[in-house]
């Protein structure tokens, strides 16, 4: 007697799917010109919710990290959760302000100005690949593929981590300039 398996849900083209849309709208926010929003709202609180929305993620990564180090499964997961609606919130923002401002261009000069360029260009590049890894990463954790789930949690913690961290000094170092 066959003993049927419950069939395994299959993330793969959820992960796909969101890593190409995420990425996608947000680079087609960079080329489109902002929406005209006549508004006496001032859009320059979104870059510091950005900020503030990085800096919770930072907090619940290392949070998750102190958990699982713990072998606290349930309070990893609920750090994790934390940090992916953090940055969900973040996206929001981002995207929100992306739409409707204006690109702002860092002023600086000097050593000041190659180490803005070299932490924005990190970042965004990490970015996109954190995209894809946190999915990966939260979809093998959610189904206990614990072994599959370590592999790439090894690289998607610190990459997750340095993204969230150089966000924060992205803004820190540009909110001069709004």
């Amino acid at each position: 007697m066959d003993i049927q398996r419950e069939k395994e849900f299959n993330y793969v083209p959820w992960v796909i799917g969101l890593s190409i849309a995420i990425n996608l709208i947000v680079t087609i926010l960079f080329f489109m010109p902002e929406i005209n929003s006549d508004t006496s709202f001032d859009l320059t609180i979104l870059p510091l919710l950005n900020a503030i929305f990085n800096s919770f993620t930072t907090v619940f990564l290392f949070a998750a990290l102190f958990m699982i180090l713990r072998k606290n499964v349930k309070w990893h997961k609920r750090f994790i959760f934390a940090a992916f609606s953090t940055t969900a919130l973040f996206l929001v923002t981002y995207l929100s302000y992306h739409a409707m401002a204006p690109s702002t261009s860092y002023g600086g000069e000097g050593i000041l100005q190659y180490i803005y360029y070299f932490i924005l260009i990190t970042h965004i590049i990490l970015a996109i690949v954190i995209v894809p890894l946190a999915l990966i990463s939260l979809f093998r954790g959610l189904a206990m593929k614990v072994d599959k789930h370590r592999k790439i949690a090894r690289w998607t913690m610190p990459l997750w981590l340095y993204v969230s961290i150089t966000g924060v000094l992205v803004y820190i170092m540009i909110s001069p300039y709004y």
